[in-house]
């Protein structure tokens, strides 16, 4: 107990950065956004049923791939939810409560890399507290987004191999957090084996052939199940659909001056509509950090414009462009080197470090003011708050599926049960994708059009 108390005096800002973060995303988290959307309801929906049954809405038993309407769901964000739901029930708040968890180990993590890479506290400190109040991150780590447990385990995993190259015995625990990322969210199907393998490679050629032997089997092992979705279970049909031949110019689209400080992602469940992904404010910061990394000449302040070359490939090989939940991992990259842009003019004067903290404090809060007091209205339909109507009170019949996918949101909203479902449901035809759309079950019905 005199450890914690020890640990939490000598961390305070640390403490008070996480209470500021769990403050700001568990306040009505449950009703802002005040309806799920599809994917929130379709992993809320499988995490019911699984918890239920060990089975998903499509009666396989603990799947380590949820097949959803048009793509494959990953397992990591829907198992923490069927732990949730355990203790708050098919609800909003169980379905985001692991985000806002993932979100926080997520701040904590960004800290200890960047103490790891600089040695400095104050600049680490400042890079947590950047990144906990980035609007990049905010919607992201109060809505049920499986990114988030992605950018979580892949932080981590970064860490722990900053910590390998003392105690090579690391790299084991390193690279199952970034498997685990790679089966949390999809753009870091991608960017783990970016990072992960030239540091293989690197550990190779210092013939630590022990120590990177069984990461390697780790890997392939994690591979075989992703090489059969892909090659035999259509999902490659949902890669091509949303496949990008324009990559440079999806590219330079990720740092836009107009995407990253006026308007933003288009799409408003990614971010309040006509706000930018960062502040004003960093738009001076972040050219001010990457003067200093310049500066420094430390080659592992270097890796950080790497990975902010790298953090975008994900957004960038995809039609939707810019993306920023693909992208989700420049949002800490940035905050980063915001941070380093801040230390880099306020290193020799604390009150000039007060005075631009106080100030982005003052950028978050009308930014967290906006968001409770204006996203709902803004942002209804994006968030589908019209299924939620409609199933408030309609228990049966004849629903429109011209424009979503109604079935889970008459699963969600009734708490249906999910071997009820699984007896009575009848499919449309295999569409293109290689999924089928459910036509009814129980006693509802979907098709275009409703007499």
């Amino acid at each position: 107990m005199k450890k914690l108390t020890n640990f939490f005096k000598s961390n305070i800002v640390l403490v008070l950065i996480c209470l500021l973060f769990l403050v700001t995303r568990i306040y009505r988290v449950d009703s802002i956004p005040e309806s799920v959307y599809w994917d929130e309801a379709s992993i809320g929906y499988n995490a019911y049923s699984i918890l239920l049954t060990g089975k998903d809405e499509w009666g396989e038993f603990l799947p380590l791939h949820f097949r959803a309407f048009g793509e494959f769901k990953l397992p990591v964000y829907i198992y923490s939810v069927v732990i949730s739901e355990f203790f708050f029930g098919l609800t909003n708040f169980a379905i985001r409560l692991p985000a806002i968890i993932f979100g926080l180990l997520s701040v904590i993590g960004i800290y200890f890399v960047t103490l790891r890479l600089t040695n400095n506290r104050t600049l680490s400190l400042l890079s947590s507290f950047t990144f906990s109040i980035t609007p990049w991150f905010f919607i992201f780590s109060r809505t049920g987004y499986e990114a988030t447990a992605g950018l979580a385990f892949f932080i981590w995993s970064l860490y722990f191999l900053i910590l390998s190259f003392q105690n090579y015995k690391l790299l084991i625990l390193s690279t199952m957090l970034f498997i685990v990322s790679m089966y949390s969210y999809n753009s870091f199907r991608i960017l783990s084996p970016l990072i992960l393998g030239p540091f293989l490679i690197y550990f190779l050629l210092k013939k630590k052939f022990v120590h990177v032997l069984i990461p390697i089997i780790f890997i392939l092992l994690s591979i075989l199940p992703i090489y059969k979705l892909y090659s035999k279970d259509s999902g490659l049909a949902r890669f091509n659909t949303v496949g990008s031949n324009n990559y440079i110019s999806n590219f330079l689209k990720n740092f836009s001056p107009t995407y990253l400080f006026l308007e933003g992602d288009i799409n408003p469940r990614s971010q309040v509509p006509k706000h930018g992904q960062v502040y004003y404010l960093d738009s001076l910061f972040i050219i001010l950090g990457v003067l200093y990394i310049l500066k420094t000449k430390n080659l592992k302040l270097y890796f950080i414009l790497m990975f902010l070359l790298l953090a975008p490939i994900p957004a960038s090989i995809t039609k939707e462009n810019p993306h920023a939940l693909r992208a989700i991992l420049t949002s800490p990259i940035l905050s980063v080197i915001s941070a380093m842009g801040i230390y880099f003019v306020s290193k020799n004067n604390r009150l000039i470090l007060v005075f631009i903290s106080v100030l982005y404090l003052l950028f978050f809060g009308n930014y967290f003011y906006r968001f409770i007091n204006e996203y709902n209205n803004i942002s209804s339909s994006a968030w589908q708050l019209e299924y939620k109507e409609i199933f408030k009170n309609q228990k049966s019949g004849c629903i429109s599926d011209e424009f979503a996918q109604p079935y889970i949101f008459a699963l969600y909203y009734n708490k249906f049960d999910p071997n009820e479902f699984v007896t009575t449901k009848k499919l449309n035809p295999v569409s293109d994708w290689g999924f089928s759309t459910v036509k009814s079950f129980g006693n509802f019905e979907f098709k275009k059009e409703c007499r």
